[in-house]
C-alpha cells in the first residue's frame, strides 16, 4: 500500500476528506456526530478512476478516524465494499 494516503486532508469547512492527485480531488463526504463518522458519499473524478486513488482516500479516512478515536459508518456503496475488502479495519465500524 502506498503511503500517499497520508496526504488525505480533512476539509472541515466542507465536511469531507480530500486527496489531491494529478490536479484532481477525490473526496469522501462525512457527517460527524457522537464520535461517529458517517460516509454517505465517496467520489473519485473520472481522471483518477482505476488508479487506486479512492482506496488511498479510504486509508486516509481510516487513519484520521483512528487518530481521533472515531467509529465509521459506511453508507456509500463504495465505502461499504471497501470495508468488505479490508476487514483489518472492521474494528472501526460503528
Amino acid at each position: 500500500m502506498s503511503a500517499d494516503y497520508k496526504n488525505v486532508s480533512d476539509n472541515t469547512a466542507h465536511s469531507r476528506f480530500e486527496l489531491a492527485e494529478e490536479g484532481a480531488i477525490a473526496f469522501a463526504n462525512y457527517r460527524l456526530a457522537d464520535g461517529v463518522l458517517s460516509l454517505p458519499y465517496v467520489e473519485s473524478p473520472e481522471v483518477l478512476r482505476g488508479k487506486g486513488t479512492a482506496g488511498r482516500l479510504m486509508e486516509g479516512v481510516v487513519e484520521h478516524a483512528r487518530a481521533r478515536n472515531l467509529k465509521i459508518v459506511p453508507i456509500c456503496g463504495y465505502a461499504v465494499s471497501w470495508f468488505r475488502r479490508h476487514p483489518e479495519h472492521n474494528d472501526l465500524l460503528g
